[in-house]
């Protein structure tokens, strides 16, 4: 298919600062009038925005053209001159970029190498393009085989296995210390960032009761809100230490929240009943004396880290068998990039067979004399099965040779041959 190209532009963790990235990304409310600019500027479009990457994938006539009206866009959308943010620009094409996306959607490219949450937002990119009608054909197969790329790498490799965050990793030791969570109850003692992480993978392990305390209650009341717990005043900490099976501790306190006194009047209220304090908190939440009171199983932010750390390098070990499956689907895009290439001077040759037959029929026709309707069916029939006949093989071959990567020096030839018009598709 002369005359287009797949091309991606945009920034992303490895190559842009944050303050280069906040300036290029693009809110929920803006991903309309964006898709709508973007749409007078490419053949197709779909955008990518996270924390970590603004990326815009696109149908383009030229790489080059593309290149630099994506960059315009940007430019001229966030009102930002180009030279605050070119020097940290990246943009491929063709199968580079396609692989590029296969390796976003397979969390390859992600500040976490591994993490899940990549493959939802490149689905929810796509959908929006959708509901634009800016994804066209050639994109819908690209975002729908990335898809499922990234579902075939997490099913088939370890790479999204084990935690590698800090709060991930908390949530993990108290799942694998009681078996499940799902009838366990978890306190979670402060609500910023990390907090946050840890009531989200609470969550998604089934956590049956979630309860959060925080210096202050609103913050606590509304990050409770949002994962379905319950809000308690910091000042109930002692009481709560005493009810839960898990307390994960995640305050930005200069001092210890939780003091050996405190976990020993929570012990002498949970009969033989065991706590477990997993301190994420930097400095530390539950004073270190805490683990030589009985029955708790104290671990802090160290013990968690050399788990992650260990993590890791395991995922780190499955980006060989992700990249085969990656490569694998790539030559699958390039096989069916390849015969689309070769479809326009299809078309042209077939139209041009149909154009002589046509012309040399009605020539013939009158020579023949009066003939019967199932006559001059007949000599339809025949004439259309003679042209069939010859652009079988040719077009059965052509298409090979397109899928193959050899496609463009056959059309050359082709069109030279049979004097074919340049395609505008």
């Amino acid at each position: 298919m002369t005359g287009m190209e797949i091309v991606v532009v945009g920034v992303n963790h490895k190559l842009a600062p944050v303050q280069v990235r906040e300036h290029l990304a693009f809110t929920p409310a803006q991903m309309e009038p964006a898709l709508s600019a973007l749409r007078a500027k490419t053949m197709e479009a779909v955008l990518l925005s996270t924390c970590n990457r603004t990326e815009i994938y696109a149908v383009v006539p030229s790489a080059d053209s593309g290149v630099r009206d994506i960059t315009t866009f940007l430019s001229d959308f966030h009102a930002v001159s180009a030279d605050r943010f070119s020097p940290f620009l990246f943009s491929l094409s063709g199968r580079e970029a396609v692989g590029h996306l296969f390796a976003v959607a397979s969390g390859l490219e992600s500040m976490i190498l591994g993490e899940p949450q990549i493959l939802g937002q490149v689905r929810e990119a796509y959908l929006a393009a959708l509901a634009q009608d800016t994804a066209g054909t050639l994109l819908s197969w690209v975002f729908h085989h990335a898809m499922k790329v990234g579902k075939q790498v997490r099913t088939e490799t370890n790479i999204s296995r084990n935690a590698v965050s800090v709060s991930h990793a908390a949530v993990e030791l108290a799942k694998g210390i009681f078996g499940t969570l799902s009838n366990r109850s978890v306190l979670l003692v402060g609500a910023g960032e990390m907090g946050q992480l840890a009531a989200r993978n609470l969550l998604d392990n089934g956590c049956a009761r979630l309860l959060v305390v925080n210096r202050t209650f609103s913050r606590a009341s509304e990050l409770a809100a949002r994962f379905g717990g319950t809000a308690e005043e910091l000042n109930r900490l002692p009481d709560l230490l005493a009810e839960v099976d898990v307390a994960i501790c995640a305050t930005g306190s200069p001092d210890f929240v939780i003091t050996r006194e405190m976990a020993e009047r929570a012990l002498a209220a949970r009969a033989d009943r065991p706590l477990v304090l997993i301190d994420i908190a930097v400095p530390r939440d539950v004073d270190p004396a805490v683990g030589d009171a009985g029955r708790v199983i104290l671990h802090d932010i160290d013990d968690l880290q050399a788990v992650c750390s260990a993590n890791l390098e395991e995922r780190r070990k499955e980006v060989g068998r992700a990249q085969e499956i990656i490569d694998a689907e790539l030559d699958l895009f390039e096989t069916w990039w390849g015969s689309l290439q070769v479809v326009p001077t299809i078309k042209a040759l077939r139209d041009r067979a149909e154009e002589i037959r046509q012309a040399e029929l009605q020539k013939a026709l009158p020579r023949l004399g009066e003939l019967t309707d199932r006559q001059r069916s007949v000599v339809e029939a025949l004439t259309v099965g003679i042209v069939n006949k010859m652009l079988h093989q040719p077009t059965v071959r052509l298409k090979s040779r397109g899928g193959n990567g050899s496609g463009a020096a056959y059309v050359q030839i082709l069109r030279d041959l049979f004097a074919l018009e340049e395609s505008r598709t």
